[in-house]
């Protein structure tokens, strides 16, 4: 649960960054950017897996490069669920979804919280 809890904070992390460096991508208050964190993590969890697998001959054809297409989906039906979130087309969705796979790819590379849980 705890790994839960410290990707959402490095989730959060990337979406604010993307609130402040990417025009058209907008969160009313901090409460709005942590429940958007949490619902992005449940989203990935659940939906992200099926659209892989119904888009999987178009991710391999373009050797990968769609599913940065399903990750801004995947922010696009976040900010549709929360009403203090707004995404203002595809290409700030497509930029924050790249900004926040770094931000978690840096943060969960930092803290590994997978590693601890494998030890106890």
């Amino acid at each position: 649960m705890t790994s839960f809890i410290l990707r959402a904070l490095i989730a959060a992390l990337g979406l604010w960054l993307a609130t402040e460096w990417v025009n058209g991508i907008s969160v009313n208050t901090p409460t709005t950017l942590l429940l958007a964190a949490f619902l992005l993590g449940i989203v990935n969890g659940i939906v992200r897996p099926l659209a892989i697998l119904l888009t999987l001959p178009l991710t391999l054809v373009t050797l990968g490069f769609f599913l940065l297409v399903v990750n801004a989906g995947m922010l696009g039906l976040v900010a549709a669920f929360l009403p203090g979130m707004k995404i203002d087309g595809f290409w700030p969705a497509f930029s924050a979804a790249i900004l926040v796979s770094v931000v978690s790819w840096i943060g969960n590379a930092m803290f590994k919280p997978g590693a601890r849980e494998r030890r106890d």
